[in-house]
């Protein structure tokens, strides 16, 4: 089934990109290790299909992004709210991989791990938790949040002035920028179902003008795997 339009994850590794896909796509919480190149998903959002690219965020897959990222409808730029460089590693190594994506991109800034900050951020729903699992099991001991709201809504703020976007005609930075837990399924559901919710009418503008949808990985070769730790 071709899809209609492609949504984009990028981060640096363990920021738990693959997790929030897992949490929304598959209504459960795992450990993971990290991705390898890249997967993804087929989702069906009213009439139109739309498949989310998950991206390795190691440096030796560095090169593959600019090519998952082609003609991608949206972004979901990701960082660690417990780890300060994670956000500024979005901006000074994965921001340029974006600029083989859609004119029209919609971007999205998505801090996550909150459930390490604040212990008392529980499952929106009941089956959001394992249900093989008491829901105590979901809440994580507390640690420093080092990343806050404002540092996500001037990074928003500077893709629009990379892309050469006005504030005025762009999605609020207020609306576009998330705090996620895929562990405890915190706002999850609420980030996928907004960029999908905005992202309709780039994909429909983007099938008219007959846009690429494909990954062409046939002249990418990858480097010797390594063993690779467990992300959120």
């Amino acid at each position: 089934m071709k899809p209609d339009g492609k949504v984009v994850l990028l981060g640096d590794m363990n920021v738990g990109k693959t997790s929030l896909l897992h949490r929304y796509m598959e209504r459960r919480f795992q450990d993971t290790v990290s991705t390898v190149g890249g997967a993804f998903y087929l989702k069906q959002w009213g009439p139109h299909n739309i498949s989310i690219w998950d991206t390795a965020g190691r440096e030796q897959f560095h090169g593959l992004g600019s090519m998952y990222c082609r003609g991608a409808a949206a972004v979901i730029l990701t960082y660690d709210v417990t780890n300060l460089q994670s956000i500024v590693e979005l901006e000074d190594r994965f921001l340029a991989l974006t600029d083989t994506a859609s004119t029209d991109c919609i971007f999205a800034i998505v801090g996550n791990k909150v459930d390490l900050t604040d212990p008392h951020l529980l499952p929106e729903t009941e089956d959001e938790c394992q249900s093989e699992k008491p829901i105590n099991s979901c809440i994580s001991a507390k640690m420093k949040k080092q990343v806050h709201g404002d540092d996500a809504i001037a990074l928003y703020k500077k893709i629009l002035k990379y892309k050469m976007l006005d504030e005025k005609h762009a999605p609020a930075a207020e609306k576009m920028c998330f705090e996620t837990s895929a562990k405890t399924g915190y706002k999850v559901d609420h980030l996928f179902e907004t960029v999908f919710e905005m992202v309709v009418p780039v994909m429909l503008q983007q099938k008219a003008e007959g846009s690429p949808q494909t990954v062409d990985l046939s002249n990418y070769k990858t480097s010797k795997n390594t063993p690779s730790s467990c992300c959120r």
